[in-house]
C-alpha cells in the first residue's frame, strides 16, 4: 500500500481512498441487515414455538376440561339424595318441590313406603335398600324420601354412600300437628278417614287429662330418626342417642334445616345441589303446592299446656337436639347467604386458586 501510494498521484489516492471507505460502508451496511434479518427470523421462530406450546396446553386443557366435565356429569348422574323425613315437619310441602322439579331437572323420585310407617327396618330389608340405592341405575340420578330412621351405608361396604339431608321442627310444635293431624287431617287429602277421627278433644284437654296422645313420650321422634337403626336409638330418654344423633346430624347429612325457616333451606339446597334443586326457590315462593298442607283443625297450646310439657326431661333432650341442629343450619347459612331489603341474596364464590405448580 505504501508502494502505491508513492506510485499513484495525490489525486488517484483520494479517489481510491474514497472508493475503499464507501465500500467498508456498503459491507458494513449489508451486515447490519443480515443481523437485522437474522434477528427477526429468530423472533419468527420463536413466536411460532409459543404458539405451538400455546396450542398444545391449549388442546391438553380442552381435553382435560372435558373429561373432566364428562366426569362431573357423570358423578352427578350417579348420584342419590335421601330425605328420611319426620313426620310433620313440612315434609310433604318440600317434598312436593321435589316432586315438580324432577321432569324439569331430569331426575327420579321413589317414595319409601314401609309397612305401617315403620321407621325402623328389618336387617334383610336394610341389604335389599342399600343395594337398590347403590345399584339401580335406571332409577339414577334419585331422591328418595319417606319416614325411616337414618342408615349408615358405610356398614355395607359401598364404596359411595348416598346424600342425607333433613328437616326439624320445634319438638312441640310437631306434635300438636301431629295430634290434630290424627284427628282432623289435613288440606292435602281432606277426605281420608284418620285413625282417630271422631276424637274432638283439644290439646289442652289431652295435656290436662293425661292422655297418652301428647304425654312426653310422644315428642322422642327426631332423636331416633337421626340416630338411626340402632336399638339405644328408641330407648326413649337416651342420653347416648340424642349424642348419636348429634353426631350424625354433623358427619353424615349435607344440610339439615328448620320447618321455621323452610325457605332458607330450600335456597341453600339449590345453591349446593342445583342438578336436583334449580328452580326451587322460585317454586317454594311461587308454587301452588309448596304451601298446600296444612294440618286442619290445629289450635295453638295454651302456656300452661307448654309449660308441663317443659318440664319433662324428654322434652329437654328433644329440645336439646333442636336447638343444636338449629345453631348449626343458622350457621351455615350464615356463611352462605345475606339479606338485604329483606330479602336473601346467596353469596358469590369466595375462593379462587394461585400459586399453580408446575408451570408447564
Amino acid at each position: 500500500m505504501g508502494l502505491l501510494r508513492v506510485m499513484m498521484p495525490p489525486k488517484l489516492q483520494l479517489l481510491a481512498l474514497l472508493a475503499f471507505a464507501v465500500a467498508m460502508f456498503f459491507l458494513e451496511n449489508q451486515i447490519q441487515k443480515l443481523e437485522e434479518s437474522r434477528g427477526k427470523l429468530e423472533r419468527a421462530i420463536a413466536r411460532h414455538e409459543v404458539r405451538e406450546i400455546e396450542q398444545r396446553h391449549t388442546q391438553d386443557g380442552l381435553r382435560e376440561r372435558d373429561s373432566s366435565a364428562w366426569s362431573q356429569s357423570e358423578s352427578e348422574d350417579d348420584m342419590v339424595i335421601i330425605y328420611n323425613r319426620v313426620p310433620k315437619t313440612a315434609s310433604t310441602s318440600f317434598t312436593n318441590i321435589a316432586y315438580d322439579l324432577c321432569g324439569k331437572n331430569h331426575y327420579h323420585v321413589l317414595h319409601i313406603n314401609t309397612t305401617k310407617n315403620n321407621p325402623v327396618m328389618s336387617i334383610q330389608d336394610q341389604v335389599r335398600f342399600v343395594k337398590n340405592v347403590t345399584e339401580w341405575r335406571e332409577m339414577k340420578p334419585g331422591f328418595y324420601h319417606g319416614h325411616v330412621s337414618f342408615l349408615d351405608f358405610t356398614k355395607f361396604g359401598v364404596k359411595r354412600k348416598p346424600v342425607y339431608i333433613n328437616v326439624i321442627r320445634d319438638p312441640i310444635e310437631r306434635l300438636v300437628s301431629y295430634y290434630y293431624f290424627l284427628r282432623f287431617g289435613d288440606d292435602y287429602r281432606p277426605g281420608l278417614r284418620r285413625r282417630k277421627q271422631g276424637d274432638k278433644k283439644t290439646f289442652d284437654e289431652c295435656v290436662s287429662a293425661g292422655g297418652s296422645d301428647c304425654a312426653p313420650e310422644k315428642l322422642w321422634l327426631q332423636i331416633p330418626f337421626f340416630c338411626g337403626h340402632y336399638s339405644e336409638c328408641w330407648n326413649v330418654g337416651s342420653q347416648w342417642a340424642l349424642e348419636q344423633a348429634k353426631y350424625n346430624l354433623v358427619n353424615e347429612y349435607m344440610l339439615v334445616g328448620v320447618t321455621e325457616e323452610l325457605e332458607d333451606f330450600v335456597m341453600m339446597l339449590e345453591a349446593a345441589l342445583p342438578r336436583f334443586f334449580k328452580g326451587a326457590t322460585e317454586l317454594y315462593k311461587t308454587g301452588k303446592k309448596s304451601h298446600l298442607r296444612k294440618t286442619s283443625e290445629k289450635k295453638p297450646p295454651t302456656k300452661e299446656s307448654i309449660a308441663k310439657l317443659q318440664q319433662s326431661a324428654i322434652w329437654k333432650m328433644e329440645n336439646e337436639f333442636y336447638e343444636f341442629a338449629l345453631e348449626q343450619f343458622q350457621f351455615v347459612r350464615a356463611h352462605a347467604v345475606r339479606e338485604k331489603d329483606g330479602e336473601l341474596y346467596l353469596l358469590a364464590q369466595n375462593f379462587f386458586y394461585e400459586k399453580i405448580y408446575p408451570k408447564n
